[in-house]
């Protein structure tokens, strides 16, 4: 099939504009601290980007809420959601961490991977047995390969009798 000169111009500014405005185009990383763990798959960094004013300010830096991505963690009412946190906390308060975004939700959290000393910790808190592939978002297949694996060796929430193991989803879900 031949393209006509002004159709492969047409196509070619289609696919460039497609990729300017593609959500992963706007994916950014930084680097920040972890200043508080809300849950077991939320936390709170201040990034060293000096701030003049709004909401996310806080003593001249910018603060953010972040929500770990594909990842979903007991509520804090439900077994094992006082761990998960723990779990997190662990890993990273008062770390340098690197926030990789992939997205905001519609609380206006980022939604992102974070990375300490190298380790990937959405895919550290699932291997340990501390949250569930979030199978609703999830796109890794690694995360599907750590939480069998974490299953089948009874870690973290994977110990707990079956009754108890209700995903969060779930949980929330039946609790509305």
């Amino acid at each position: 099939m031949r393209i006509l000169a002004p159709a492969k111009f047409l196509y070619s500014f289609l696919i460039v504009l497609f990729a300017l405005v593609s959500p992963y185009s706007f994916a950014e990383s930084f680097m920040a601290k972890v200043v508080g763990v809300s849950d077991g798959d939320t936390v709170n960094v201040l990034t060293d980007k000096p701030c003049n004013s709004g909401k996310n300010c806080k003593s001249g830096k910018i603060q953010y809420r972040v929500r770990l991505a594909e990842i979903d963690t007991p509520e804090k009412k439900q077994p094992y959601g006082s761990r998960s946190k723990q779990a997190l906390s662990d890993l990273v308060f008062g770390r340098l961490v690197k926030v990789d975004t992939v997205d905001t939700d519609r609380y206006g959290r980022l939604v992102a991977n974070l990375y300490v000393d190298g380790k990937w910790v959405n895919a550290e808190l699932v291997k340990s047995g501390s949250a569930w592939v979030y199978r609703q978002y999830a796109k890794s297949p690694v995360l599907f390969e750590l939480e069998k694996d974490a299953r089948n060796n009874k870690r973290g929430l994977w110990s707990l009798p079956e009754a108890d193991r209700v995903p969060p989803w779930e949980w929330r879900k039946a609790k509305r």
